[in-house]
């Protein structure tokens, strides 16, 4: 799956925004301001999602070859999605269940810019 159409799939799921986050294309939860996709530090192979902690130690577990994090990424709520990933719609129900993680969660506060 690629960076376009995991945008195209999440944007067809509810309450869902096109916006930025970190300066970086990213798709949000409208009604909270949360983003649950995003392209990642790795954005030449992988695109990364919210999810709980928990979730996400299972997919690492379960299926590493798709699912990662990097040393940036280990504590905070968010796994890396390779794009060489084989099952398509596994991608898409991980891709589904980030977003109704981060819609669950209070709206997101607005940064202070410096």
């Amino acid at each position: 799956m690629t960076w376009e159409e995991a945008v195209e799939y999440a944007l067809g799921l509810p309450d869902t925004e096109l916006s930025t986050s970190y300066g970086q294309p990213a798709v949000k939860v409208a009604s909270n301001g949360r983003a649950f996709l995003f392209p990642g530090r790795e954005s030449n192979t992988a695109f990364g999602v919210a999810l709980d902690l928990d979730g996400i130690e299972v997919l690492k577990e379960t299926e590493p070859e798709t699912y990662f994090q990097t040393p940036h990424y280990e504590g905070w709520p968010a796994v890396l999605v390779r794009y060489a990933a084989a099952d398509e719609e596994r991608v898409r129900e991980v891709i589904a269940r980030s977003r109704d993680w981060s819609a669950a969660r209070p709206k997101a506060k607005p940064r202070k810019r410096k």
